[in-house]
């Protein structure tokens, strides 16, 4: 399994912790049920965000369903994720995998460098992004922008080295990534959220595209590999203020949407996603950004840019910390004094 999401027990209290194992569940056995067995291999710790977004928008009663025993819950049985949502998951996990295969065929990474490996990845890459559109059709969703990451990932390529614009390198992934979080609201039938979804959802991709991007660096430069941060020419410093950025964008963002029960969501996509960023930039070996406010990382590695909230994500004073506020999709911090 792969992606940048990884929470802990710790980290997830009060029953969050078995309501994302129950979303990740959900997302394995949606795989195995529209994709077949070997689909289960694209499971995606940050597709199952998809299911939780939708469970989070839709009423109490969101749809589970008994799974039996799985060595990953110590051969116990559980209620699961089930329903429209697990299946979307599925389906942009495996449009990912499938991009993910592609691209290791494409560039000849690891064992596809040998030539009947890299025509197997081909073939499963072809076939997994044909069954994850016949999903995406049952489900209205419209995969252009999905199936059309690979394909438009090699043209911003080049357009980022062009240019030393890192953000053009990101902008296919942005894209996809925020449709799959703005049909979220349209599956649990919530359109004023399609929107802010959206733009977390853009976020999101760009933050997922660069921590990648910054955990490869050392191995794609030893493989003389393309990497959007060499590429350009990026500072370590400015990549890392474009994931912070970032981050905090995502709250802002869920902010403007209205929930059942966000508490997994906020836990995700708020602290999880500030651990990654800080996790990621310290196992690349690079000292943390200083953004010269009151933040600190926690013993998790989690940021907290400026102390106000819990374990979920929520704020913890709105009264002693006034709201930052977006302005076309770019972080606007209030003067002091006002």
């Amino acid at each position: 399994m792969f992606g940048i999401l990884r929470p802990c027990r710790h980290s997830l209290p009060d029953g969050l912790a078995q309501a994302w194992m129950s979303h990740l569940c959900g997302l394995c056995l949606a795989l195995r049920d529209d994709h077949g067995q070997l689909a289960r291999t694209a499971t995606n710790y940050d597709g199952l965000v998809i299911s939780a977004l939708t469970t989070a928008q839709a009423a109490p009663a969101a749809g589970t369903r008994t799974a039996g025993p799985c060595p990953l819950r110590g051969m116990r049985g559980a209620e699961v994720a089930n329903g429209a949502g697990a299946r979307l998951a599925a389906s942009v996990s495996l449009h990912l995998a499938s991009a993910k295969l592609s691209d290791h065929a494409d560039d000849g990474d690891g064992s596809a460098s040998r030539w009947p490996v890299r025509g197997a990845s081909r073939h499963v890459a072809r076939r997994w992004s044909r069954r994850a559109r016949t999903t995406d059709t049952a489900l209205g969703v419209d995969s252009t922008p999905l199936v059309a990451v690979a394909e438009r990932q090699r043209t911003a390529e080049r357009e980022a080295e062009a240019t030393g614009e890192l953000l053009r390198g990101t902008a296919p992934t942005e894209e996809a990534t925020a449709e799959a979080f703005a049909h979220t609201a349209v599956l649990a039938e919530s359109p004023a959220n399609e929107e802010p979804l959206r733009e977390a959802g853009r976020l999101f991709g760009r933050i997922a595209h660069l921590l990648d991007a910054v955990a490869d660096q050392e191995e794609d430069t030893a493989a003389a590999a393309w990497n959007p941060v060499t590429a350009t020419g990026t500072p370590v410093s400015e990549v890392r203020r474009l994931c912070d950025e970032a981050a905090f964008g995502v709250r802002l963002a869920l902010d403007e949407a209205a929930f059942h029960d966000d508490r997994l969501v906020r836990a995700l996509l708020g602290r999880e996603l500030e651990r990654s960023i800080h996790r990621t930039f310290a196992r690349a070996g690079h000292q943390p950004h200083s953004h010269g406010h009151h933040g600190q990382y926690d013993q998790y590695g989690q940021y907290d840019q400026y102390g106000q909230y819990d374990q979920y994500g929520q704020y913890r004073s709105q009264a002693r910390h006034p709201r930052l506020r977006t302005r076309r999709g770019l972080v606007v911090l209030p003067t002091r004094g006002r």
